[in-house]
């Protein structure tokens, strides 16, 4: 199978976000990805209507600590976008980050019922990491978007029908 440009959607099947506040949470680790990733998911949110709340952290670890924070002191946040990026090294550091980072941003989601987007690339290499940030594959910053504001009418629509 062919790989392609992962980030392309239908934009008549992505819901408007007009009304809805988004944050956006960049680890600096790693900045030349997080940064075209964060750029890619703050467009997106503004293309579609959504106000952005933006902030930064030390590296992927800590998006689980500002998700909640952020959700904690912004009772106007809809939704939470965490971007990331762990390459691998020749530790077990990237496994367990990756699997602290994706558990702990799950949790953050279940705490405050709350969609809270795992936009964090886990890639073998810098190469990987370019090709899913911008590069040839998409940028993950606008595949986090784009579930964020399907996440967040889901949620709208579910709670309609309770």
């Amino acid at each position: 199978m062919k790989k392609t440009n992962l980030s392309d959607h239908d934009p008549n099947k992505i819901p408007s976000g007009k009304g809805r506040t988004v944050g956006v949470v960049i680890a600096e680790w790693n900045s030349e990805i997080t940064e075209a990733m964060g750029d890619g998911a703050i467009d997106t949110l503004k293309k579609y209507g959504a106000e952005v709340r933006t902030i930064h952290v030390p590296g992927s670890f800590e998006l689980t600590t500002a998700a909640d924070l952020m959700l904690c002191n912004d009772k106007k946040l809809d939704a939470v976008i965490c971007i990331g990026c762990v390459i691998q090294g020749e530790t077990r550091h990237f496994d367990f980050i990756c699997e602290a980072v994706s558990q702990g941003l799950t949790n953050v989601a279940l705490k405050h019922e709350k969609p809270v987007i795992f936009s964090v690339l886990t890639t073998n290499d810098m190469q990987q990491a370019k090709e899913r940030s911008g590069g040839k594959h998409g940028n993950k910053g606008v595949e986090g978007a784009v579930t964020a504001l399907k996440m967040m009418e889901l949620q709208k629509t579910l709670e309609s029908n309770s």
